[in-house]
């Protein structure tokens, strides 16, 4: 009878946990949907040579840029880093794996990014020191059909004044990008 009982109750916890689990990805979906409509917040930038680039600079947490992943159906080159305030990458493992092809870490505070995504030997990890340089490693990763996703979990505040500010930036290495003068500042080397 204790036996039993006792796998009742292990049972009642799990699905208790998926419960929760089931109402915070809602809630958070339903909070993403009231954002979209704004600027930084899962914004198509531009598509070029079959490439979509989206800013999601709002992202400063965890949850979020798994929401921004989970939307995405194709291949996908994240640029991800800034201050890290004690995220948990673990959430975003299964994601990265199935749907990352290629990493751009973005700012100053990445190893802690590099650490939790470097096992897998399917991705290449890429450091970048502005949002022009993550745009521009993107770009060389990307193949048609793919996204390169802004995406960052951290706050701005290392290489950047503000959320604003490194979605803005974000968007001119894109506009750069289709007028030619991004690869300009980036030649090849020979």
């Amino acid at each position: 009878m204790e036996k039993s009982q006792s796998s009742s109750k292990s049972a009642m916890k799990v699905t208790s946990m998926d419960r929760l689990i089931k109402i915070r990805k809602d809630f958070i979906k339903q909070r993403l949907n009231l954002l979209q409509s704004e600027e930084h917040n899962f914004e198509t930038v531009n598509v070029i040579n079959g490439v979509t680039y989206i800013n999601n600079s709002a992202s400063t947490d965890v949850d979020s840029t798994w929401l921004a992943m989970d939307r995405i159906e194709n291949n996908i080159i994240w640029i991800v880093g800034g201050v890290d305030r004690g995220n948990d990458y673990t959430m975003l493992k299964d994601l990265v794996n199935d749907k990352v092809l290629h990493i751009v870490c973005l700012g100053t505070y990445i190893t802690k990014i590099f650490k939790a995504f470097s096992q897998s030997s399917q991705h290449v990890i890429i450091n970048a020191s502005s949002a022009d340089e993550a745009v521009h490693h993107a770009s060389l990763l990307a193949k048609e059909g793919d996204t390169v996703l802004l995406s960052p979990a951290c706050a701005s505040y290392d290489l950047f004044e503000n959320v604003e500010d490194r979605g803005q930036q974000f968007k001119r290495a894109v506009n750069d990008l289709v007028n030619g003068e991004l690869h300009l500042r980036y030649p090849a080397k020979q």
